[in-house]
């Protein structure tokens, strides 16, 4: 593609989803199109004009152009012809018994019965027609190309004027994007506050909106990491004492089953916390070489002490997968999220869930698929937001408390990725894909 083309598809989507910019192509064409409309107005309204202002002085002069012609004589002279056509915008044409000669052949005003023209005859039967040559004038636009290069200079200084005005703009955009990425950091910049048009004070708006937006978010985070943290707490005192309780007899059955909810709730905790600290833009990942196929194998591992179906799991491996750069701890979080969901809610499937590994330069795959039910279309694209849970009525048991798949979402854009949630007809496919370090 040449540099041309990409130049032309550049302006084509500048004018397309650039105000800024069309407003300057339009005030560029106008500017364009009224400095030329004037200059082609001016200069015909001159030459009509000067056409028309000249008529009653050449009928009132034409005698003494004739016998400036005729040097007083009663015949025409050629030379004295050329030097007054020289002389004068005029066109002349002589027709007589000796001399036959135009100035303009061709030209209208001194066509045979041409309207501009005016006569006088000698007294040796000579006719010489005047004419106003106004091709001479329409020839000379010195005036009129100046002043349409002075025109379009305005425009051109209007144009960088306007480029000026609309700059702030670029910043509020700029500033918007920030903001909706979690970036409160760096307001949006204010220019000539001691003077604000509307575009300040729009940016000074959106600045204050996102200031309240930033310390909205951190008094929600404040407030959660606190709860979550002043939980942990009586949770582990709580433990302890449960697991003082006899483990036989009834009160075993009610030590086990007090010891599973509480176990639940320190996972939720957990994940609350992780939650919050994925979410924060200054969320830090501990890269290091890993095995991935390893840890897999050691995911499945832990898994199979809730699921028996998790020992059946294949995993799928391809590429090189020794060394990967990703933060362990965080992708051992992802990968347990994943195959748990997959192995709670297919376990009554005919086939057991599948993980696949693939790995190609710097890019890595993880899809882990389930023979499952699936869930409806409807759910599928809010599965991984916090607490949504496709089925209300599930218990937590079987249904989570809907934060598994929002952690393996922030772990892959943490890591510059995504996560993708898809049908598999039947079951569920998770295809998280990310950019090792």
């Amino acid at each position: 593609m040449t540099t041309g083309s990409h130049w032309h598809r550049r302006a084509q989507r500048h004018l397309a989803h650039s105000l800024k910019w069309r407003i300057v192509v339009v005030f560029l064409l106008l500017g364009t199109a009224v400095a030329g409309m004037f200059a082609f107005g001016a200069q015909r309204a001159f030459a009509v004009g000067w056409r028309e202002a000249a008529r009653p002085l050449l009928n009132d002069y034409v005698e003494h152009l004739a016998r400036d012609v005729t040097g007083g004589t009663d015949t025409p002279d050629l030379a004295r012809a050329q030097a007054l056509v020289a002389r004068l915008p005029l066109t002349l044409r002589i027709d007589g018994p000796r001399l036959h000669w135009s100035s303009h052949p061709g030209a209208p005003a001194v066509r045979e019965g041409g309207s501009p023209a005016l006569s006088a005859t000698t007294a040796d039967g000579h006719v010489l027609r005047f004419g106003l040559d106004t091709g001479s004038i329409e020839r000379r636009p010195r005036f009129f190309g100046g002043l349409l290069l002075a025109l379009l200079g305005a425009v051109l200084l209007a144009w960088w004027v306007l480029r000026r005005l609309l700059r702030p703009l670029d910043d509020i955009g700029a500033g918007a994007r920030r903001f909706g990425s979690g970036d409160f950091s760096q307001p949006i910049p204010v220019r000539h506050a001691h003077a604000p048009d509307e575009l300040v004070t729009l940016a000074q708006t959106i600045n204050t909106m996102g200031q309240d937006i930033h310390r909205m978010l951190e008094a929600k985070r404040a407030l959660l990491l606190a709860i979550s943290h002043e939980l942990r707490s009586p949770l582990t005192r709580a433990r302890l004492n449960a697991e003082l309780l006899p483990e036989d007899g009834e009160a075993g059955a009610q030590r086990a089953a007090l010891l599973r909810d509480l176990q639940e709730m320190a996972g939720l905790i957990t994940d609350l916390l992780e939650s919050e600290r994925l979410a924060s833009r200054h969320a830090a990942l501990q890269r290091e070489p890993t095995d991935l196929t390893a840890l897999a194998q050691g995911v499945l591992q832990e898994l199979s002490s809730r699921h028996a179906a998790a020992a059946q799991v294949r995993i799928d491996a391809q590429g090189d997968l020794s060394a990967a750069a990703v933060d362990p701890a965080r992708l051992r979080l992802l990968l347990r999220n994943l195959l748990d969901n997959a192995l709670r809610h297919a376990s009554d499937a005919a086939q057991p869930p599948e993980l696949h590994l693939w790995r190609q330069g710097d890019r890595l795959r993880i899809t882990v698929r389930d023979h499952g039910p699936g869930v409806d279309d409807a759910h599928l694209q809010r599965l991984s937001e916090p607490f949504y849970r496709p089925d209300s009525a599930r218990t937590r048991a079987a249904g989570g408390v809907g934060l598994g798949l929002t952690l393996c979402r922030l772990v892959a854009e943490a890591h510059g990725g995504q996560l993708r949630l898809s049908q598999a007809h039947p079951g569920l496919r998770a295809e998280a894909e990310f950019t090792l370090g």
